[in-house]
């Protein structure tokens, strides 16, 4: 029982990570909550849906054009809908309400485009789970895990080793030094929008091909990614991905002493904790 909770929990962290990455690498940056991130995630497995099974087109070839959509979805929604409110100076709590009212909004269109009936992808059977040390781990959830490992290191090269990570830390540590030195906030804010935006559509893929479609299932995902973000820091990228992990872990060894259906209040006690003892999260800076 033990191995099984943690390979659970192991599995449903580094989904919640990929989620919260996105969302920490665009709060860390624009500095406000974005929570039409959520959508993202929502929009991506009901792209791969529409290019795999509408369309018709190689499974390869629609991953690669959902994970390109991802990204311009989240370049349009900063294009069209924060940088004019950001030109208008409006504060943190009306760029948090546009970002609700977004989510809401893009969730009401697929609910509109694809009908409130579950969908399916249907790219990958249901196999028998694999057995080690009386767990059982399927292979599909070992995909998962090894693409999230892989993009989260991928992601910290990109943050410590490149150019545009080094000026997407700099405008995160001060956006007006940043300027002065010939960085552009507004750019750095697209690429923040575009990278966070394209791990969100990755971990919409990995949920589409793992779980059923639903317009709102990227409002779930959001809360998970916010929840883990805040208990790892909501400013620090590997703080996130640190909060998601020890969120899943939680959450999964919690229903072994209460029943299952207690697994979303587990995470929110958990989040209140924080809130209240921690808030600035485990890595995050003390402002």
């Amino acid at each position: 029982m033990f191995l099984q909770l943690l390979i659970n929990g192991l599995i449903a962290g580094s989904i919640y990570a990929l989620v919260a990455t996105g969302f920490a690498l665009i709060y860390s940056t624009c500095k406000f909550v974005h929570f039409a991130h959520g959508s993202a995630v929502a929009v991506a497995a009901y792209s791969l849906f529409f290019f795999f099974q509408k369309l018709g087109l190689n499974f390869w070839l629609a991953i690669i054009l959902t994970i390109i959509f991802s990204g311009f979805f989240g370049w349009l929604l900063n294009k069209i809908v924060y940088k004019n409110l950001r030109k208008r100076k409006a504060s943190n709590v009306i760029l948090l309400i546009g970002s609700v009212g977004l989510l809401i909004l893009i969730e009401s269109l697929l609910l509109l485009f694809f009908g409130a009936d579950v969908k399916t992808i249907g790219f990958i059977k249901i196999a028998k789970g694999l057995e080690t040390f009386g767990a059982i781990i399927t292979p599909l959830q070992i995909v998962i895990l090894a693409v999230s490992i892989i993009l989260l290191i991928s992601l910290f090269f990109l943050m410590k080793k490149t150019r545009l990570g080094k000026a997407m830390r700099a405008v995160a540590d001060n956006k007006d030094v940043a300027e002065i030195s010939g960085i552009s906030a507004e750019k750095i804010y697209s690429w923040s929008f575009i990278i966070g935006s394209g791990i969100a559509g990755i971990a919409g893929i990995l949920v589409g091909l793992e779980q059923n479609l639903e317009p709102t299932m990227g409002t779930n995902l959001m809360i998970k990614g916010f929840t883990g973000a805040i208990i790892g820091g909501a400013s620090s990228v590997p703080g996130a991905v640190l909060g998601s992990f020890l969120l899943g872990l939680v959450e999964n060894f919690g229903i072994w002493f209460l029943p299952s259906g207690y697994k979303d209040a587990i995470a929110f006690v958990l989040l209140f904790i924080f809130l209240l003892f921690r808030p600035q999260g485990i890595l995050g800076r003390k402002r």
